[in-house]
């Protein structure tokens, strides 16, 4: 099942994610003859790794190996799903087995030359824990730890809160707590308010996020690598954060390596 992402989702309790770059399919993989598309690939393998409802973290909406080229760069994946479960406070978002599940579909059909990456964080549904915390179970970056440090890569965020500006309040405490936090996966150097400084990626499917109104914040900073590993806990990193510091509307984050 492929096309258009499922009719009525929208951010509240959806994750969604496109990537942007280059998809070199393999030699062997043939998508007029394959006997399996993204939808398929991605709910077996979130099904293998017990991350697919009852009782994992989603359920399946929608997923397409699907190039548009109006996008710079052209988008040539999105994944869509709905999270089944309320989040307990001491447990992040899943958005980073989210994107490795992403990566291994990914890499079941060929290789990803990744540009940018879009991600709909959905909202959270309960207060925020009153000693909220940057670093929770379920987020370990000493995973990340032992990594290549040549992989480091200078990356620009934006998180997107729409119509709520809660996102742009946010943003002096977070960059504060994102430096203070004990992990080395993400280091975050400064952020701007400007909307010329923001990373935006056009054609997100019609009902899931609006492109008007919008309260924008950029982060600079470095990653441990530029792969979808690292984002997806980025990902989750930063969601927990702004979280933390009264952001419960859903999000909207795009990355790009800087010099892309």
């Amino acid at each position: 099942m492929s096309g258009a992402p499922y009719p009525g989702i929208g951010p509240t309790r959806t994750m969604y994610a496109a990537l942007h770059g280059e998809l070199e399919l393999h030699p062997w993989w043939d998508p007029a003859t394959a006997s399996e598309d993204a939808y398929s690939l991605f709910y077996k393998r979130s099904s293998a790794m017990g991350w697919l409802e009852n009782p994992g973290f989603w359920g399946m909406n929608d997923a397409a190996f699907e190039l548009d080229s109006e996008s710079q760069p052209p988008r040539v994946a999105w994944f869509q799903v709905g999270l089944t479960e309320p989040i307990p406070k001491d447990r992040p978002l899943p958005v980073h087995p989210f994107l490795v599940c992403i990566d291994d579909v990914i890499g079941r059909i060929g290789t990803l030359r990744l540009e940018a990456v879009r991600i709909l964080l959905p909202e959270w549904s309960f207060s925020a824990p009153s000693s909220g915390i940057p670093s929770v179970s379920g987020l370990e970056p000493d995973w990340f730890a032992d990594g290549d440090p040549r992989q480091r890569s200078a990356i620009r965020v934006t998180l997107d809160g729409g119509e709520d500006p809660s996102i742009q309040a946010a943003a002096p405490e977070m960059l504060q707590r994102i430096q203070s936090s004990y992990q080395d996966v993400y280091r975050c150097d400064s952020f701007s308010l400007a909307e010329d400084d923001a990373v935006l990626l056009p054609n997100t499917p019609v009902g899931l996020w609006r492109e008007t109104e919008q309260h924008l914040v950029t982060f600079y900073g470095t990653l441990a690598e530029w792969s979808l590993d690292a984002l997806g806990w980025l990902a989750a990193f930063l969601a927990h954060i702004a979280f933390v510091h009264g952001v419960s509307r859903p999000l909207m984050l795009t990355a790009a390596r800087e010099g892309e």
